[in-house]
């Protein structure tokens, strides 16, 4: 029975003409599980429908590559030829055996931060990575046009395979948030000098998108709203650039910030944020709240630190956000959902060590403590 206290949680919301169930959503995880060269099978199968039958409404894939340049594994999914169509369809076969569970495929590309033996990064401005050590490639203007086709195409095969809805990755480094980035993009062409340009290739997708796909079909982003870097986007304009994508018609927006530049250079960077007190936690509400009042029919989704259902409830009850997202807890509890709907109420299991987010280097990923305590059990 869903508590009183969670009237809101477990209440349903469109995305676009899309209606969750639920405002919960697992927010894009790179699960490192699929095949060497990107293409999936039983192994992912079996996390998303973990997390579907754990009462997730909205289950927002991993990093899935829309060319073979822009990969940050070679356990990564993909979408950039028509031969992953099978195996992505497949995956969403197996989450909509689930009632009313809805999927979204997020595309994207590394840029700068990509580390691929066979393909050298690119970028909008060689700025040097130093976690690589590697300075990419300039792109030329037409490279860039050939990427927003590749963009496109990609959401076009997610379309194919069945996904509900599509999430560009314009966050955390990697390309699309190098082009909205002043620290990354330093070009004085029509994709770079001001605001406004440098938003262009997110702009140039979206109509491409809706050209070949129509209204009806969601289009949403993780969108770069603070870098947190020295002479980096800033919230102030991270909010322009929200307000931008609401009045061109996003259906919704995930803001988020940091990246491997903020590893390096602050130490204050999601994902790589370890919690350590409540007080600490939902660290991207301050900026939510800014955004807010801009989105119009643009739903907002709140990420980062979230644990508590009474304070989800909270921030769905006075309107900050329309939806919650969630990763390292559902990582530890794939189940969460249900054990809060069922009557529940205690925090998220997950003590924010980050333990996940180092496996994720070495095979699929798992929550540390949660072994841990399964080893000393037996």
């Amino acid at each position: 029975m869903i508590q009183l206290e969670l009237e809101n949680l477990f209440s349903p919301e469109k995305i676009g003409n899309v209606q969750i169930k639920n405002r919960i959503v697992r927010s894009a995880t790179f699960m490192r599980s699929a095949e060497k060269y990107g293409y999936v099978d039983k192994k992912i199968f079996d996390i998303y429908k973990e997390l579907a039958r754990g009462g997730t409404g909205l289950i927002i894939s991993g990093f899935t590559a829309v060319d073979p340049g822009g990969m940050a594994s070679p356990y990564q999914a993909c979408l950039y030829d028509d031969s992953f169509i099978p195996g992505q369809k497949k995956l969403v076969e197996a989450v909509h055996e689930f009632s009313e569970v809805k999927i979204a495929a997020q595309i994207a590309h590394t840029g700068r931060q990509g580390y691929h033996p066979k393909y050298h990064p690119v970028a909008p401005s060689p700025i040097p990575f130093k976690m690589t050590g590697l300075t990419p490639r300039e792109l030329t203007t037409d490279e860039i046009q050939e990427l927003v086709q590749k963009f496109i195409n990609a959401g076009c095969r997610a379309y194919t395979c069945g996904y509900d809805l599509i999430q560009l990755h314009a966050a955390h480094g990697y390309l699309l948030s190098n082009f909205i980035s002043p620290y990354t993009n330093k070009r004085t062409d029509n994709y770079g000098g001001n605001t406004q340009n440098r938003l262009k290739i997110l702009i140039d997708i979206y109509n491409g998108l809706r050209d070949e796909l129509g209204k009806n079909f969601p289009v949403t982003a993780k969108l770069q709203v603070e870098d947190f870097i020295p002479n980096g986007l800033k919230l102030e304009e991270g909010v322009e650039y929200a307000k931008a994508l609401s009045e061109i018609g996003y259906d919704a927006i995930e803001p988020s910030g940091g990246g491997g530049d903020a590893q390096n250079l602050t130490k204050k960077a999601y994902p790589s944020l370890v919690i350590k007190s409540p007080e600490e936690e939902n660290y991207f509400l301050p900026h939510v709240k800014k955004i807010k009042p801009y989105m119009n029919k643009c739903k907002l989704i709140l990420m980062g630190g979230i644990k508590n259902p009474i304070f989800a409830e909270k921030v769905l009850q006075e309107n900050i956000a329309d939806f919650i997202s969630m990763s390292r807890p559902l990582i530890y509890e794939p189940d969460l959902p249900i054990r809060w709907k069922k009557g529940d109420l205690s925090p998220a299991k997950c003590i924010s060590c980050n333990g996940c987010y180092m496996t994720m280097r070495l095979g699929p990923v798992y929550c540390v403590t949660k072994k841990r305590l399964e080893k000393r059990k037996k």
